[in-house]
């Protein structure tokens, strides 16, 4: 079987990959091992996304009364929980099926191994193995849950995010090793289930990459919610020899024991780079990652990397983007390499988080003179009437030129509202600009510009 592009990989790099390609005429072929959609569709965001939305649910009946409502003997079904969330990525997988035959792209299931002079070996689930050549050979493997030397998974009582979807019944305690998105996301899920949640995090914040003020009203909302925090402390131990697991926790103040059913080690992803044949073809990796150049080449000609497996953000969005910009150059267009400092990084705990650019800190640290705005969302109208006041937007501005350094948001779907910033950024748009640009009322969006005029001295509403 002969190609112009073969990807390996159907994740949202890969099969977004491929359709591009096909989309500029070239003849194309996915390689998947497991199922279409990659871990994102399957295993990732949008199952995930489904479960928080049953918390969500759930906490709006369980407020009911804040409403002017009544609700009696309301309840969940852990299990009817997990079930609808399987059901919407097998949903999301079988469009992807779906659209791989739409732009008549050759579906090829098996584990792919790379070979020297574009070739890719695939062995199918009967141990059955085929040869294909192609032209430009795609790698889009992605990665997987990163293990700790002390915190090994068992996948029964020291989980990752993947046994976190599906348990079979709910953790009366749990314990969450890192607090980054992964890790923030399933401990507001089952603390809103009514577990009992403590999240150990190694660095001072909780959601260390966030903008500090954005990390310590997150810390605010999760206690106030009941979840424990303990930062700057790291678990050394968990003995899982009794019924379940004893953890030991180094903290600032001494050695704690911590009891719970479930470890969810949530300590970041790495990439699965390795038995793909990288190392037989000669392709360069560097620190757990395939070094590539601004386009997704290689070291290897003819051999291309996106998403989790290379170098910058481990989000599908990014890799989506990439995967984009590489077929386009090798079908002889001329995209702009991709601008990682505009890249919106979003968590969908309750309050959400969304965030692109410079935090304030880091805005600093680059020398640049700043211009800082803040409005809260409990002095916004819509956010009053949701019943959602927790979080603020915050923006910050070069103060020589209005540029756009960064905007850090905390509050009730704000993952919604980041995409503004990120275009504003794209267009080179000041802080005057935002200002200007009349936004809807009553409406969250308000607090972008409230926030904006604060940073200049021309807020209203506080």
């Amino acid at each position: 079987m002969e190609f112009d592009v073969v990807v390996l990989g159907s994740g949202p790099g890969g099969y977004v990959t491929a359709i591009r390609a096909s989309q500029l005429g070239l003849k194309t072929a996915i390689v998947e091992r497991e199922s279409l959609g990659g871990i994102c569709l399957n295993w990732g965001c949008i199952p995930t996304k489904a479960l928080l939305k049953s918390a969500n649910v759930f906490e709006y009946i369980k407020h009911a009364e804040d409403y002017g409502l009544k609700v009696e003997n309301a309840d969940k079904d852990f299990g009817a929980v997990v079930k609808r969330s399987r059901n919407v990525a097998q949903g999301m997988s079988n469009g992807i099926g779906f659209l791989m035959k739409k732009n008549k792209i050759e579906v090829i299931m098996g584990d792919g191994k790379l070979l020297p002079g574009k070739k890719l070996e695939v062995t199918d689930a009967n141990g059955k193995v085929s040869q294909i050549s192609a032209n430009h050979i795609v790698i889009a493997t992605g990665a997987r849950s990163r293990e700790l030397p002390n915190l090994k998974q068992d996948g029964k009582k020291i989980i990752g995010y993947r046994q976190a979807m599906v348990l079979p019944e709910q953790p009366k305690k749990l314990v969450v090793v890192g607090s980054g998105a992964i890790g923030v996301e399933f401990a507001y899920f089952y603390n809103a289930m009514g577990t009992e949640v403590t999240v150990v995090e190694y660095l001072p914040n909780i959601v260390p990459v966030e903008d500090e003020e954005v990390s310590k009203q997150l810390e605010r909302s999760f206690k106030k919610a009941g979840i424990k925090i303990m930062t700057s402390s790291e678990v050394t131990n968990v003995d899982t020899s009794g019924e379940g697991c004893k953890v030991t926790v180094k903290t600032p103040k001494g050695e704690q024991v911590l009891e719970a059913d479930i470890v969810l080690s949530a300590v970041g992803v790495q990439a699965n780079i390795e038995n793909i044949g990288l190392e037989q073809v000669g392709i360069k990796t560097e620190k757990g990652k395939v070094v590539v150049d601004d386009f997704y080449q290689t070291s290897i000609d003819g051999y291309y990397a996106i998403g989790d497996c290379v170098p910058g953000q481990a989000l599908a969005h990014v890799a989506s983007a990439e995967g984009i910009i590489c077929v386009e150059k090798i079908a002889g267009h001329h995209p702009e390499p991709l601008n990682y400092g505009n890249i919106p990084g979003c968590t969908y705990a309750s309050p959400e988080i969304a965030s692109v650019g410079m935090t304030e800190k880091a805005a600093k640290e680059a020398g640049y003179e700043i211009k800082v705005g803040k409005f809260p969302f409990s002095a916004s109208g819509k956010a009053s009437a949701a019943g959602h006041k927790d979080g603020f937007v915050k923006v910050i501005f070069d103060a020589k030129y209005g540029e756009f350094l960064g905007c850090h948001m905390i509050g009730a779907n704000v993952t919604e509202m980041i995409a503004e910033i990120v275009v504003a950024r794209k267009l080179e748009t000041t802080g005057m600009e935002i200002i200007k640009s009349v936004h809807p009322h009553p409406t969250m969006s308000e607090a972008v510009m409230e926030a904006s005029a604060a940073a200049y001295d021309e807020v209203i509403h506080l």
